[in-house]
């Protein structure tokens, strides 16, 4: 089991210090990867993390220039509201920029606000995620890139650079629907749980993602299995991740026992940290003890 933590891009902690701060504690301590979330927009009737979010792969890029070891992760980049080549284009930057350590996660959205702002639709969203999928990776990989499909066109050029990771950055598709379950097991390098998931049925998820995987051909075996872990630490305990900090140690490696191979800790989903009317240096000495008390152990002692 991987463990990282989600940098602090929501609310009044998200700040340059504190983001500083946090990547270098996560790669000191020996977390996996740190992370972060996207929202373009919001709606006062939205949920206080969702009110004042920052964007995932300029903050990536910053977490990367201030470490040196840890993964740099985005849960999720929503894949209407861009186009592939521009999208290509900037997971590269930030994979040379971090010498090969960018998960890229993808997603389909859910605001209408998001989707109407970004000049698209809902409609025929699963093979617009296949085509979305093949053409990054065709930008990645080709010297000469074509592409005709029927969302998408790239006329013969280049896409220079290209990422430091072979084949590009790993593809981590989110979303809870059968149709994309499926998706990630056709066509990803892993799944990633969002903020909504039933935990203590991921298990199926996972399986389903596996079936899907071995339907296709694919190794199901090499796949990554990400949650995102809405840690609430309070004195009641309501459900997974939520409680005492040894009650959400047992919960991740409980994770563990339904196939979760990665877990990332999210304090930006806790509406007394992630919110506009938090206090950031409330939140900050709590997201130090969080981050002291679930540390997986300094990279050399592992």
């Amino acid at each position: 089991m991987q463990i990282g933590f989600a940098l602090p891009v929501s609310g009044t902690w998200a700040t340059p210090d504190n983001i500083r701060h946090v990547a270098a504690r996560a790669d000191a301590l020996g977390y996996h990867g740190v992370w972060t979330f996207q929202r373009l927009l919001s709606s006062r009737d939205w949920a206080p993390v969702y009110q004042s979010v920052l964007d995932p792969l300029t903050t990536l890029a910053y977490a990367a220039a201030v470490t040196d070891r840890v993964r740099v992760g985005v849960a999720v980049v929503n894949l209407p509201f861009v186009t592939p080549v521009y999208l290509a284009k900037q997971a590269a930057t930030v994979d040379l920029l971090s010498r090969g350590r960018l998960d890229l996660g993808l997603g389909l959205g859910w605001a209408e606000e998001e989707y109407s702002a970004s000049g698209t639709s809902k409609r025929h969203q699963g093979r617009r995620a296949d085509e979305f999928v093949a053409t990054l990776r065709t930008l990645w990989t080709e010297e000469t890139v074509t592409h005709e499909g029927e969302f998408y066109r790239v006329p013969a050029s280049h896409a220079d650079p290209k990422p430091a990771q072979p084949g590009g950055p790993p593809i981590l598709l989110g979303g809870l629907s059968a149709g994309a379950l499926t998706r990630a097991g056709r066509l990803a390098d892993g799944w990633i749980s969002s903020s909504r998931a039933d935990l203590t049925t991921i298990d199926q998820s996972v399986a389903a993602v596996r079936d899907a995987a071995e339907a296709a051909g694919r190794d199901a075996g090499g796949l990554r299995f990400i949650c995102r872990g809405v840690v609430l630490v309070r004195g009641t305990r309501t459900g997974p991740l939520t409680g005492s900090l040894d009650h959400i140690r047992g919960d991740i490696a409980a994770l563990g026992q339904q196939g979760i191979t990665e877990v990332f800790v999210d304090l930006n989903f806790d509406p007394e940290i992630g919110s506009p009317d938090a206090d950031p240096a409330v939140s900050m000495a709590r997201a130090d003890e969080v981050m002291a008390a679930l540390a997986p152990g300094p990279p050399a002692h592992r």
